[in-house]
């Protein structure tokens, strides 16, 4: 009967780990779907401001350009087209002028912290190594924050340096597209507001703490 017991648990255990493995997966073909036509139009969206408004958003035109989209966008598609997202987009753009340069595999989270490094050379670099070595939102804000191009540069054991995000900073198995606040905006989807809250509050840190070790 013991035996019966477990071989049922574990039969159970495997059914269920094999369908986990399913949800995940489809999951994530949804995440990077959305993800992508987000980020392409986001650019998109940068490209037709910045060539509207110049070099210069904030002279008289452009601040009026962009309140005007801003009351506009936000009064149909939601809160995600505030000025100041709006400002994002067109920096996004500034910064990354080449579309066919875009990593899919790279989120709008991702792409909001490397914009606040100025120098384009280390933001080339942390672009290319987080879709290469396939970061996390936190582990780019741990790279960056601990300056690891700098380090990379400086160390002969390169490996060694380049191994040491996975303990500090451990990828979680999947990232879950739910808890993303910028998707969650930009399908006009209600969250909970506790979860929502937390990502939400991340994202914002992970925006300030770049901005100050750039």
């Amino acid at each position: 009967m013991d035996n019966e017991i477990m071989r049922t648990e574990n039969s159970s255990e495997e059914i269920y780990t094999s369908i986990r493995s399913f949800v995940i997966t489809a999951q994530n073909k949804v995440y990077a779907a959305v993800n992508s036509a987000m980020v392409i139009a986001y650019w998109e969206i940068g490209e037709q401001i910045y060539k509207a408004c110049g070099e210069n958003d904030r002279a008289e035109y452009g601040k009026n350009l962009l309140k005007y989209l801003s009351d506009r966008l936000t009064a149909e598609f939601g809160k995600g087209y505030t000025e100041r997202n709006l400002r994002a987009m067109r920096q996004f753009y500034s910064c990354f002028p080449n579309r066919h340069t875009l990593c899919a595999e790279l989120s709008w989270s991702h792409y909001r912290i490397l914009m606040k490094i100025t120098d384009k050379i280390v933001r080339d670099f942390y672009t290319e190594e987080c879709a290469k070595s396939s970061w996390s939102v936190r582990q780019l804000e741990r790279q960056i924050n601990t300056m690891y191009y700098q380090r990379l540069l400086a160390s002969k054991d390169k490996s060694s340096v380049a191994a040491e995000i996975q303990t500090s900073t451990p990828k979680p198995e999947y990232e879950k597209a739910i808890k993303d606040p910028y998707i969650m905006e930009f399908l006009q989807i209600k969250p909970d507001i506790h979860v929502y809250e937390s990502e939400y509050d991340h994202s914002k840190d992970a925006d300030r703490k770049s901005n100050h070790s750039t």
